[in-house]
């Protein structure tokens, strides 16, 4: 799954919850249930994610949303299993040059009809 988030220090929660297409409500769950995930928390208690809360999370979608994992087991899976943040990030690169592959077949596509 890829994120697309500008390069910030600090992420809200909403846009967090964008990102991922999720509610924010799962997001505070996960914080809850995973304590890998330590947002920044400010005097009113708005929640700050940073890059590595960020990375945190798209291992833990990985896990539940993709994989179908429980929280149990993506918990196991995260401190047991040292590969998974490799795992994730080859699976972006992956859908990215699928994504441009596709593109490109498209491209392609489009000068046959158009007889070039």
């Amino acid at each position: 799954m890829k994120i697309n988030l500008p390069d910030k220090l600090y992420y809200s929660i909403g846009e967090v919850a964008k990102a991922f297409d999720v509610n924010t409500s799962l997001i505070r769950y996960w914080e809850q249930e995973f304590p890998i995930i330590k947002p920044k928390k400010n005097k009113k208690g708005n929640r700050y994610f940073t890059p590595e809360d960020i990375n945190n999370l798209q291992m833990i979608y990985h896990l539940v949303k993709e994989k179908g994992y429980t929280l149990d087991g993506a918990r196991v899976a995260l401190t047991t299993n040292s590969k998974i943040s490799e795992t994730v990030t080859l699976i972006d690169h992956l859908e990215f040059v699928k994504a441009e592959l596709l593109k490109l077949k498209d491209s392609l596509a489009e000068r046959d009809v158009e007889g070039v």
